[in-house]
């Protein structure tokens, strides 16, 4: 019974929100291609690389998740060698990010939309040893078809917010058994282990693990930008200071446009760079800057050939995907957006393990425990207010060695919380069906 309200539900929720998301899609571009595995049907190169073969299914729902799960896949492959390693997502930028990252013998799929049907022929396709969760959502079709054939599944590097916490709590009839069936769980913090287990958990599936997030951010891969060429080419002078804006939402590009110009005066050659969360809002922050007459031009715009006059510009709009990392390393002061206007906030490690100056505002739910550890150990500056921002990216921006000494703190942070990868990979493995073959010793 509970299951056909549930498909009921869940069909009507998927019909009115279908032209939005559809609109999404095709926003964002290359929507059609793999089309049909979002309703579990692939294609014959894929049942191919499957067919008598041991998977082991890693879902990402989106980039953020991405960034995580690829170390994850990485550290997996190298312990179930004889795993095959099928890794999903849900929008196109994760498996373009996927697609780019991951060597051709790790295949890259579309996770079903939770139609019954579209679940079922998934999994019968893969037929996966078990799957593992990237903090992603909690589709109930998905789950009770895996609790049907006994695939054991793995949530890593969950957290819950307050806004979660209390939508699963308010929905404990659908959602406790599906807590209950997870064979592990990889919590972040302490309190995150607390409320997983009242939520349903069984208390010797929960491990304290840790951040992924602290091991997602090398810093040593290899450049596949080098933005100070690049800001060079747009005449910013040598030596300038930049202020970045990382993973903004609506409205606050229009607030660092106008604590820019106000800083200015001060800081004659400093140079905005906007980076919005979603790329497609690209051309709404461009509207912004022009509403405030600043001289600017869009990532996509330059070229090889692009060679700008000295101080031509004032401000660069990244209208692009996978590139945020690298102008991390260019910036003299970073903003962590989603913190302002919006509730949840952007994750700061990335700029962090760059040893770059961080300032983020009262809303960092998603990441609490982190932005409050940056915050405790000198790490970054967290404001209430668009007066606080300004007057804290001033001092900054005036003081090199409070800079310094604020990046080597935000360094330290990482470095002293890293192991969780390590600790959710031997999680996964000593849950996996027992099956000497799967498993390699640990180095």
């Amino acid at each position: 019974m509970l299951r056909t309200c549930y498909s009921l539900g869940f069909t009507l929720a998927f019909l009115l929100s279908a032209p939005y998301y559809f609109w999404r899609l095709v926003r964002r571009g290359d929507w059609r291609r793999h089309f049909g595995e979002r309703f579990g049907r692939y294609g014959a190169h894929l049942k191919v690389a499957v067919t008598n073969r041991h998977v082991l299914w890693v879902h990402a729902v989106s980039v953020g998740e991405v960034n995580l799960a690829l170390p994850l896949v990485r550290a997996l492959e190298s312990r179930v060698p004889n795993l095959k390693l099928v890794v999903s997502t849900t929008t196109t930028t994760g498996r373009a990010l996927l697609e780019e990252r991951l060597p051709p013998h790790i295949s890259v799929i579309y996770y079903p939309v939770d139609f019954r049907r579209c679940v079922s022929r998934a999994l019968k396709t893969l037929h996966p040893e078990a799957v593992v969760l990237v903090e992603a959502e909690l589709w109930p079709n998905f789950l009770w078809g895996l609790r049907a054939r006994r695939i054991p599944v793995f949530l890593v590097n969950a957290r819950l917010s307050e806004k979660s916490y209390r939508r699963y709590r308010r929905f404990g009839f659908l959602f406790r058994p599906l807590f209950a069936s997870l064979a592990g769980v990889g919590a972040q913090t302490e309190a995150d282990a607390r409320r997983l287990v009242e939520l349903g958990c069984r208390p010797g599936a929960v491990r304290v693990v840790g951040s992924l997030k602290f091991e997602s951010a090398p810093v040593e891969e290899r450049r596949l930008l080098d933005v100070e060429a690049l800001l060079r080419q747009l005449g910013v002078p040598a030596g300038a200071p930049v202020l970045l804006g990382g993973s903004t939402h609506a409205g606050e590009e229009a607030v660092l446009a106008d604590v820019f110009q106000r800083l200015r005066p001060r800081f004659p050659d400093l140079f905005l760079v906007l980076v919005p969360r979603h790329f497609e809002r690209g051309r709404q922050v461009g509207e912004e800057l022009e509403r405030r007459g600043l001289r600017f031009l869009y990532r996509r715009e330059i070229t090889a050939a692009t060679r700008l006059p000295e101080r031509a510009l004032e401000a660069l709009v990244v209208n692009t995907t996978g590139e945020l990392k690298y102008f991390y390393e260019a910036a003299t002061v970073v903003f962590v957006g989603k913190s302002l206007t919006a509730e949840g906030g952007q994750n700061p490690i990335e700029p962090a393990a760059r040893g770059r100056a961080i300032v983020f505002g009262p809303h960092m739910e998603n990441f609490a425990a982190i932005a409050e550890a940056f915050v405790r150990e000198g790490g970054a500056r967290q404001v209430r207010n668009v007066a606080e921002l300004e007057t804290a990216l001033a001092e900054l921006l005036a003081d090199p060695d409070r800079r310094a000494r604020m990046g080597e703190a935000a360094r330290r942070v990482v470095r002293e919380r890293a192991g969780a990868l390590e600790r959710t990979v031997e999680m996964i493995v000593a849950g996996l069906p027992p099956e000497e073959t799967y498993v390699a010793p640990a180095p």
